[in-house]
């Protein structure tokens, strides 16, 4: 049968497909057609083999803002026998709604219809430009993907926008079952949410380019969900569910974008107490990690307080102004003040000890909606970043602090051990953490 077998995700092939003056307008190192999935195996099965063909193609298009589908699939051969032979078609349709569309001149004339009449479903939450790659291109190169993002009136920007909508958007709920897929094909263990429970909220992120003043096209680049849970006395806690970028879109920072919509739009809501994630992917927990990061340091309140205008913490322990192994996080500038609310080498205590000062640490956590134990994390990152580690009694009471919080985390697993072996497991364990602190610090650097 190995002739008559292939990969599942060679086979399949994604296309965001524009219309011509959309085309016409990309730089030429834009490529949104012709991608390929991470995982097919919630379709075609934990293998990801499709049986019964010689050079089997899939070709899945999408318009590139309303997502309508078109859908071909071609061999050169095809074995008669039913009984081995896998029906693409069918197993495909259990992933995609129906209403797809199987000739390609009505699917490109519905492009070109939808170029002009698409518009993103919800409430704008929040926008970003970028250089634009035809630009780029042109021979501005480096320096304009270097430089500071454009005014959105620029011809040189590209604008993205991130909208928010619920099942009650209108129009919504039909466009949804026809993004879900990106879930199945690039998060491992991604499925389907349950559209009976209504109150899933979604934020959905779209390149949009200006074709008139007041005319422009979308095209869809990502999105996330969230579900809201109860929070005591009067709140609810909002927990990120699925978080996608498309592969044209990955590594320039749009996922770091989209994640800041996302908080921003936590903070300004009274009813939201917090932000949680639901089991993150190691690339999302670095993505997060990396912008609360970025969140704290940028606040000047907290900076100033978290360490104080003094080198020596209210705990004993010394916490340099500089950044842990040389180098200075938080922009320290002339003067010694960071202009990003890192402070130099001026005289008061500072709350992060270690030990970190606990009560003004859950103040903090509250005000900024961050959950529990990233936010602690979070602390253990910014303590590591001024830790000299020629001082003693600092690190002393760093590894205490990051070890208390540990064996409270895996109390059911540690209490099982004999103390030698507990306080082993301990010890490995924080120093792979304070490991992986510094590799997170030095993306924020």
């Amino acid at each position: 049968m190995a002739d008559w077998t292939c990969d599942s995700n060679e086979a399949l092939h994604l296309s965001m497909v524009r219309a011509q003056e959309d085309k016409e307008a990309l730089g030429e190192s834009e490529s949104y057609e012709d991608f390929q999935p991470a995982f097919t195996y919630p379709i075609f099965g934990e293998e990801e083999k499709i049986y019964g063909y010689q050079d089997l193609a899939i070709d899945l298009k999408f318009a590139s803002g309303s997502l309508v589908q078109y859908l071909s699939i071609t061999h050169t051969s095809k074995l008669n026998a039913a009984t081995t032979v896998d029906d693409v078609e069918e197993i495909l349709s259990s992933a995609i709604p129906p209403g797809y569309m199987t000739d390609e001149a009505d699917f490109l004339a519905r492009v070109e219809e939808d170029a002009v009449s698409f518009r993103p479903s919800g409430q704008l939450l929040y926008s970003y430009t970028r250089p634009s790659p035809y630009t780029i291109d042109k021979g501005k190169g480096k320096e304009v993907a270097n430089a500071q993002p454009p005014d959105s009136e620029s011809e040189d920007a590209v604008v993205f926008e991130v909208y928010h909508a619920t099942w009650d958007t209108p129009g919504f709920r039909e466009y949804h079952r026809r993004m879900q897929l990106f879930i199945l094909l690039y998060i491992e263990g991604g499925s389907y949410i349950n559209e009976e429970e209504d109150t899933w909220e979604f934020v959905v992120l779209y390149r949009k380019r200006r074709t008139e003043p007041h005319l422009a096209t979308y095209h869809f680049a990502g999105y996330s969900s969230l579900y809201p849970f109860y929070h005591f006395p009067e709140k609810v806690r909002l927990r990120l569910s699925q978080f996608v970028i498309l592969p044209p879109y990955q590594r320039a920072g749009h996922g770091s974008q989209l994640y800041l919509a996302i908080y921003n739009h936590i903070l300004s809501q009274p009813s939201i107490a917090e932000l949680t994630v639901e089991d993150p992917a190691e690339a999302f927990e670095d993505l997060r990690d990396k912008n609360d990061l970025q969140t704290l340091f940028a606040n000047e309140q907290f900076m100033k307080e978290a360490f104080g205008e003094e080198s020596v913490s209210y705990g004993g322990g010394r916490v340099e102004s500089s950044s842990y192994g040389g180098g200075r996080v938080g922009g320290v500038g002339k003067g010694g003040r960071s202009g990003r609310g890192g402070v130099g080498n001026m005289m008061t205590k500072g709350k992060l000890g270690p030990p970190v000062d606990k009560g003004w640490a859950e103040k903090w956590r509250k005000d900024l909606k961050i959950a529990g134990r990233q936010f602690a994390r979070l602390v253990e990152m910014l303590i590591l970043s001024r830790l000299s580690p020629s001082d003693v009694r600092a690190m002393k009471a760093y590894r205490l602090q990051v070890k208390e919080r540990l064996y409270r985390f895996n109390f059911e697993i540690l209490v099982q051990l004999e103390k030698e072996e507990r306080l082993e497991k301990l010890e490995e364990t924080f120093r792979s953490v304070k490991e992986d602190y510094q590799r997170i610090l030095a993306l924020v650097r």
